[in-house]
C-alpha cells in the first residue's frame, strides 16, 4: 500500500493507494469517523458494479448504510441533483457526526462533496474514486462543485475529504474510452511538473499504475499545501482546463472532460508556441503524447463560441485571464493574458497543425 499525506495547513488526511484496498474501506474510515451512519452516493453505472462490495465493507465495520444513486454523466452534476442529495441526507436523518461516501468518478465526487460541505454546514466526507481521472486528480484537493448552464463548476466550495481510498482494481471495469479520459490528466501532471512521469507514459503503463497514481497525487498534494484556495501555484493544475472547459460547454458536454482537457493542452501549447513561451518540440511532444493515448488533439467547434465560453470562465478577472502555458515538458508557467488579446490567442490555439 502506498500512502500520500495531504496537509493544507488547516487539515491533514491520507490517500491510500493499493490493489484490493476498497474491501478495507470500512475499516480505514471507521478509524477516523467511528461507526456512524453512512450515505453512499454513486451513479447508476458504478452502482451496478461496486455498491454491493463497498456497502458490505462499510456494514462489516459497523456503519449503517443508505445508498443514493444518480444518473451517470456530466449533466447530472446539477443543482437539481444536489438538492435531491440534500433531501436524501435529511430523510435519512444524517447528523454532523455521520459520513458521506462518494463512490464513482469525478462527477460523483464533486457533487457528493459539495453536498457534504453544505449539509448541516459540513459533515464528514470520504472519497472512493473508481476512475483513473478521479484517482489521480479530482478525489484529492478539496474542490467540490456543480455546474450551471453558463459553465462548469460555477457553484462550489473548497472542502477537503477526511480520507481517500484508491483501488486500481476498479480500473479493470472501465471502458477504454473512460480510461483514456483519465490518461489526459496523467499527461497533464507529467507536462506541468514531472518529466520522468511524462517519459514513463511512452511505455506500457499497466504494471506502473500504482506508481503513476502516486506520482500524480504527490504533485497535487504539494500544490495544495502551497496554495489550497487556488490563488497561486495550484493554478498549474488548470493546464488545458480553461480551453478544455470551453470545449466541454460548447459541445453541450458531448465531449468528455478528459478529451476536452487533451484538446485544451494542445491548444495551450500551440498558444504558448505562438507567444514564444515554448518551442515546437514542446508543443509536438504534448500533441504526440495525446495522440498516443487515442485522445483528440483538435476541435471543429467555432472559435468565437469557444472564446465566449472562456470569457465567462470563473478563472478570469474583469480585465485579464490566467492561462497555464508550457515552457518545456515538466514545467509550466502562469501567464495573465489581457481579455482584449484573447481573440488572437484563440486563433493561434486553434492552429494546432500536424507535426
Amino acid at each position: 500500500m502506498r500512502n500520500i499525506l495531504v496537509d493544507t495547513g488547516r487539515k491533514r488526511y491520507c490517500i491510500h493507494i493499493g490493489a484490493g484496498l476498497s474491501n478495507k474501506t470500512g475499516k480505514l474510515a471507521a478509524k477516523l469517523t467511528g461507526t456512524t451512519k453512512a450515505a453512499l452516493i454513486t451513479d447508476d453505472n458504478v452502482d451496478r458494479l461496486w455498491s454491493e462490495q463497498i456497502t458490505k465493507s462499510l456494514e462489516n465495520a459497523g456503519y449503517k448504510v443508505s445508498v443514493h444513486v444518480i444518473p451517470n454523466g456530466e449533466s447530472s452534476k446539477s443543482i437539481e441533483n444536489y438538492i435531491k442529495i440534500l433531501g436524501f441526507l435529511s430523510d435519512n436523518k444524517l447528523s454532523r457526526s455521520d459520513t458521506v461516501f462518494a463512490l464513482g468518478g469525478g462527477m460523483v465526487g464533486d457533487i457528493a462533496g459539495f453536498a457534504a460541505s453544505t449539509y448541516l454546514r459540513g459533515i464528514r466526507f470520504v472519497q472512493i474514486p473508481t476512475t483513473l481521472l478521479a484517482m489521480v486528480d479530482s478525489s484529492a484537493g478539496g474542490k467540490t462543485a456543480v455546474n450551471l448552464d453558463s459553465g462548469k463548476n460555477q457553484i462550489g466550495t473548497f472542502y477537503q475529504p477526511d480520507l481517500v481510498v484508491c483501488d486500481p482494481q476498479f480500473l479493470s471495469s472501465l471502458p477504454d474510452e473512460i480510461f483514456r479520459d483519465g490518461c489526459a490528466e496523467v499527461i497533464k501532471y507529467g507536462a506541468i511538473a514531472d518529466r520522468q512521469l511524462f517519459t514513463m507514459l511512452k511505455g506500457p503503463i499497466g504494471e506502473q499504475m500504482e506508481e503513476i497514481i502516486e506520482r500524480c497525487l504527490a504533485i497535487k498534494s504539494r500544490l495544495v499545501f502551497e496554495d489550497e484556495l487556488d490563488k497561486g501555484p495550484r493554478q498549474l493544475l488548470n493546464f488545458g482546463h480553461t480551453f478544455g472547459h470551453a470545449v466541454e460547454k460548447c459541445s453541450g458536454y458531448a465531449v468528455s472532460h478528459g478529451k476536452a482537457v487533451a484538446i485544451g493542452m494542445v491548444m495551450a501549447a500551440s498558444a504558448a508556441e505562438e507567444m514564444g513561451v515554448c518551442d515546437a518540440d514542446c508543443r509536438n511532444g504534448i500533441r504526440e503524447m495525446v495522440i498516443s493515448f487515442g485522445l483528440p488533439y483538435r476541435t471543429d467547434l467555432d472559435g468565437t463560441e469557444l472564446l465566449d465560453a472562456m470569457i465567462s470562465d470563473k478563472k478570469r478577472s474583469l480585465e485579464e485571464m490566467a492561462l497555464i502555458l508550457p515552457e518545456e515538458i515538466g514545467r509550466c508557467v502562469l501567464k495573465k493574458i489581457p481579455v482584449k488579446e484573447l481573440g488572437s490567442l484563440m486563433r493561434a490555439a486553434m492552429k494546432v497543425g500536424d507535426a
